[in-house]
């Protein structure tokens, strides 16, 4: 592949600026991207930069826009895609009323071929290039998964679902077929192209001890793979996780006791832990997916980020599509900074930037391949664009700085705002206004 240039303003980040400040901010109002054989070459000033091009360098001019890393989602389901914005329901009623039937649908390989390659292009259009995946407990859905996201060069993780108890009878599995079946995706899958696995039990109410035994074997047989679940999502779903595990200190302590806590294991939501769980989190180097669009939607409850962040705990955004009513991450930028608002806790537009895309592929322990422009990262990158909407582009007009540029992106952006979305340095989805 040839050097490629893309001009314009370019925002991406060294390090958290909620914790190490405008230090961890780099902003070129006028920039220059290089792309060379799929990965980041070099950025910064034009005028610097410009001068270093062979003279038939190919340099496309991204005006009234701004370049930043791809998105990345730390916590979405593939399956629920035609459930989303379903009506009515808490946590536990959501799971029996519109998830389980949705998933029985995967039985179907052709169902679930069609449905990964909607929710693969449906991520692109809203400019996440890399998400932490839901499968069912179904085998063929997550190879059918695996198989639309490498047809299309994509950094994803997904995992099949472990699930033997306390769901229907047609989506569970048993301690033994979910390890073979989950070993056998792991040896097929793992580690090809940009792919990765994810031990996937759906949270602790739906296993037993004897398969969550099962899923701590698998994380420690094959290093490198994910931990996804689920946990303190609702009071509700804690009160039932206690009177099934009453020997266990809290929800927590029922995924260490079977070696589910690590680097790599993320768990979804958060929002009723206590302060020796949060310590736990961040002394094992486990993160949280933070999910308000469906926190939310279903009425779970408001994520404490200042507690997270207090204790240097891993965070990401999530849409958790179905219950999530978008697969727009700006949109969930939008809700969790109102959810910290109402406790008081003032989320920076850097912040929230920072946490959709450094800070998620730090959770997801793949920064050294993506979430900024350091050089020889991966060149997943969105073009974000000022002139999206009537009211965005008379707002930007009238703003003063790039704070205020970008904070107007977040709270009235949606996939509209997403121009132009490049995986590996090439176009995947745009709107033709490149020049």
């Amino acid at each position: 592949m040839a050097l490629t240039a893309h001009r314009g303003e370019i925002l991406h980040f060294l390090d958290d600026p909620g914790i190490a400040g405008q230090e961890a901010v780099v902003h070129f109002p006028d920039g220059l991207l290089l792309v060379e054989d799929g990965l980041v070459a070099d950025a910064g000033p034009f005028d610097v930069l410009g001068g270093t091009l062979p003279p038939d360098a190919d340099i496309l001019h991204h005006r009234d826009a701004l370049l930043v890393p791809g998105l990345v989602d730390t916590h979405i389901h593939y399956p629920q895609c035609d459930v989303i914005a379903a009506y009515g329901t808490r946590l536990l009623d959501w799971l029996e009323t519109h998830t389980f039937p949705a998933e029985r649908q995967f039985e179907d390989i052709a169902h679930a071929e069609s449905t990964a390659s909607f929710f693969l292009e449906e991520l692109l259009r809203n400019g996440t290039t890399t998400a932490l995946v839901f499968g069912t407990v179904h085998p063929q859905s997550v190879s059918a998964f695996f198989t639309a996201a490498r047809e299309r060069n994509l950094r994803m993780i997904c995992g099949k679902v472990l699930m033997d108890r306390n769901a229907p009878a047609y989506l569970r599995d048993t301690p033994s077929t979910g390890y073979r079946d989950s070993k056998s995706l792991i040896e097929s899958w793992h580690g090809v192209d940009r792919l990765g696995y994810a031990v996937t039990p759906r949270f602790a109410p739906t296993s037993s001890p004897e398969q969550l035994d099962m899923a701590g074997r698998l994380l420690a047989e094959h290093p490198g793979v994910h931990l996804h679940t689920h946990l303190a999502e609702s009071a509700e779903e804690c009160r039932w996780v206690s009177e099934l595990f009453p020997d266990a200190a809290g929800y927590l302590d029922v995924y260490e006791r079977h070696g589910l806590l690590g680097r790599r294991s993320v768990f979804a939501h958060g929002i009723h832990l206590d302060d020796g769980e949060w310590r736990r989190l961040a002394e094992t180097g486990s993160g949280i997916a933070h999910c308000p669009l469906s926190n939310l939607f279903i009425g779970s409850g408001l994520f404490d980020y200042r507690t997270a962040r207090e204790n240097r705990v891993h965070t990401g955004l999530g849409t958790d599509v179905g219950g999530g009513d978008s697969f727009s991450l700006l949109r969930v930028i939008n809700e969790a900074y109102k959810v910290q608002q109402l406790q008081d806790c003032n989320l920076s537009p850097f912040e929230s930037l920072y946490l959709a895309t450094l800070g998620g592929a730090r959770m997801l322990d793949l920064h050294p391949h993506i979430g900024n422009f350091e050089p020889g990262k991966e060149a997943d990158f969105i073009v974000l664009d000022y002139r999206a909407t009537p009211l965005i582009d008379r707002r930007i007009r009238g703003s003063a700085s790039l704070m205020e540029r970008l904070f107007v992106l977040q709270m009235l952006g949606d996939d509209r705002a997403v121009r132009e979305t490049r995986i590996l340095g090439e176009t995947t989805h745009g709107r033709g206004q490149t020049l």
